[in-house]
């Protein structure tokens, strides 16, 4: 849950960009915790549970996507990667790790402070949607706990991160019904989608993958060219 002086873990190496950063971000009422080395960011992280992590892909020790595989499944917070520019493995790569976003380097400081305050505003509505709304939505074999965060197909356990979680629960909330992607990157992202941003696409596909549904020819999440995409009903 956020808290008047929202806590960020910035992992960055170059110490000069990290004190710029943790400057502009504590003029904004942050509380700014930097690491330099990757090996010692994740005792920190799960040690202090910051209600976001700004994780560098290339550190010492180890990289920022190791970092990122293991604290996730601990982790309770966001995770905002900075990639290389136009690097579209390492952004592929962190989304599939668990992220939640990304931002090429070097990030302007509003963008920045824009992407935080999004992830941040997302993380506190859906953690108070999940404390007051207990129930369970079931569509066919599809289980989704919106109190235990908790997916289920035919009884069996999928295994999502937060943000596939959120898409899945967007995506459940109009089942039956197109999504564009335009009110996914509104809902998830926090600004509008541009036309050319494929990430929200990269989330669909990965989700699918999560849900073992065929990418060639899907029944669960279905693409409406030109449109969106559509949850669809699983078959008991």
């Amino acid at each position: 849950m956020q808290t008047a002086h929202p806590h960020i873990v910035l992992v960055e190496d170059d110490h000069q960009l990290a004190e710029l950063i943790r400057d502009f971000l504590e003029t904004y009422d942050f509380q700014v915790t930097t690491v330099a080395d990757g090996l010692a960011a994740v005792d920190i992280i799960l040690q202090l549970q910051p209600d976001l992590l700004i994780l560098d892909v290339m550190l010492p020790g180890q990289s920022g996507m190791d970092v990122c595989r293991q604290v996730r499944t601990d982790y309770r917070g966001m995770i905002l990667m900075q990639t290389a520019l136009d690097d579209d493995i390492d952004q592929v790569m962190g989304l599939e790790l668990g992220a939640d976003d990304y931002v090429v380097k070097q990030v302007q400081p509003r963008l920045l402070l824009s992407r935080i305050r999004a992830l941040l505003r997302r993380h506190e509505r859906h953690s108070a949607e999940a404390t007051a709304n207990p129930h369970q939505i079931k569509l066919g074999s599809l289980l989704i706990d919106t109190q235990l965060r908790q997916v289920r197909i035919n009884n069996q356990p999928v295994k999502l991160t937060t943000s596939e979680f959120e898409l899945l629960l967007l995506l459940a909330a109009h089942v039956g019904h197109v999504v564009s992607r335009d009110e996914i990157a509104q809902s998830i992202r926090g600004f509008e989608y541009d036309g050319l941003d494929r990430s929200i696409d990269r989330r669909i596909s990965r989700l699918r993958r999560r849900l073992d549904d065929d990418p060639n020819e899907p029944t669960l999440i279905k693409t409406v060219r030109g449109q969106g995409y559509q949850l669809c009903r699983v078959a008991d």
